[in-house]
């Protein structure tokens, strides 16, 4: 009797037989002094997540429930996090969500590469059982029910599945951008190429990596033994390993339309929020009436690490001071005391004081906005404390001597910029 492939119970399978390992290494680098000391994975988003929460919670809500997270750069924020936010799964029924901190297990090196770092920790891999092993990047956000590329992967009969989505050809630089043939199969895949290759009959559009693979395991041990071996490889997915299966092995690119989770109107949400200018405009989406990304949808939730916070709270209801938050996302523990703030969000325990005003700003945890303060398109770090009377945001002349200015004029302040740094050694 034929298997269903499309059915719900045969997706279940095969997620009960995978295993995600997430690759949460990276600085990322372009969103400057926010990464000096976190890795790109655990910097907050949306109010009161990290960015790795989403891929994380994608695995959840598929069905996948053995994790690992492979951590490299001033991973300390992220360890903790995922300590105390990804504990709930039950290990007597073979759940984990465990972390793979660089410990030069194979030698005495850092991670050299994506492939290095999924090579490096084989053993473990391999220890853990699994017919499939799906990687994932750590540093972007979107929704995806990871079953439905497992389950086409399965029906092609692949080696190698890789997601994909469509990019603007001007775009399409920073990608692997892969050709296909009338099956979706493979056929071509360069890496960051300076002429990326366009959809056939749409030159304004290109099919870029995701950076999102499933391999049988057995293959994928295979390659990366290979691939270690080879001293001229630079021990990349998207340099090295993709290149050399394509003309050996069944190579297939699965479309994020077919996985993607609360898309609508033909949008598929998926942003890297790697620079300043980035990170703004993914926040900023979020204090629209209807944004693309959906943060309240009960049926797909992000999941984090909530502290125990009272309630947001907004005082004085006076002529001259009026605390009041309007298109604006405001989370617990916060006190907005007599200020106005417009189009922003706020992270948990931000105290604003009295006749300061912020619009169009992000203000991540723990942060004390003196009074009469003015920020105006600005992305505050964790911990700063911002004295009264400073305008930040109103003169980019005067921003650049003291903080850094994107190229959309966007300014980030940290706790360094102001002269108190948290990471002083004493």
């Amino acid at each position: 009797m034929q298997q269903d492939l499309s059915s719900s119970r045969f997706v279940s399978a095969l997620t009960k037989n995978t295993i995600a390992l997430i690759l949460a290494g990276g600085r990322g680098s372009r969103l400057k002094d926010l990464t000096n000391w976190r890795a790109k994975p655990a910097v907050p988003f949306g109010g009161k997540f990290r960015i790795i929460d989403f891929p994380l919670s994608n695995c959840i809500n598929s069905g996948i429930r053995r994790i690992g997270v492979v951590t490299q750069y001033k991973a300390h924020s992220l360890i903790q996090h995922i300590q105390r936010g990804w504990g709930f799964l039950r290990g007597e029924f073979n759940e984990f969500v465990e972390l793979l901190p660089a410990q030069q297990r194979v030698e005495e090196e850092w991670y050299k590469g994506t492939a290095d770092a999924v090579f490096q920790n084989l053993d473990i891999l391999r220890n853990m059982g699994s017919e499939y092993v799906l990687i994932l990047a750590g540093d972007h956000i979107y929704k995806m029910d990871y079953g439905q590329m497992l389950a086409a992967h399965v029906r092609n009969k692949a080696d190698m599945t890789v997601a994909c989505l469509n990019v603007p050809i001007e775009e399409a630089v920073a990608f692997g951008v892969m050709g296909v043939d009338e099956q979706d199969r493979v056929i071509r895949f360069i890496e960051k190429s300076k002429t990326p290759d366009h959809l056939p009959g749409d030159p304004s559009q290109a099919l870029a990596s995701m950076g999102i693979y499933v391999f049988n395991s057995a293959f994928l041990y295979e390659q990366l033994i290979r691939d270690a071996d080879d001293p001229n490889s630079s021990h990349d997915f998207g340099h090295d390993i993709i290149p050399h299966m394509i003309s050996k092995y069944r190579v297939y690119a699965h479309r994020f339309a077919d996985s993607c989770v609360n898309s609508s109107e033909g949008k598929h949400y998926w942003r890297d929020v790697g620079t300043v200018d980035a990170y703004w405009e993914a926040n900023m989406e979020l204090t629209k009436v209807t944004p693309e990304l959906n943060m309240y949808d009960s049926t797909w939730p992000i999941w984090t690490y909530q502290a125990q916070l009272p309630p947001a709270k907004f005082v004085f209801d006076s002529d001259d001071r009026r605390g009041k938050a309007v298109d604006s996302l405001v989370s617990g523990g916060c006190i907005i005391s007599g200020a106005c703030v417009s189009r922003s969000i706020l992270f948990s325990d931000v105290y604003v004081h009295s006749y300061a005003n912020i619009e169009d700003s992000i203000i991540l945890p723990n942060v004390e906005i003196g009074r009469n303060v003015v920020l105006k398109k600005v992305v505050i770090d964790k911990g700063v404390r911002i004295p009264e009377g400073m305008q930040i945001g109103v003169n980019h002349d005067e921003d650049r001597k003291r903080f850094h200015v994107s190229e959309k004029g966007i300014v980030l302040v940290t706790p360094d910029m102001l002269g108190h740094s948290l990471h002083q050694a004493r």
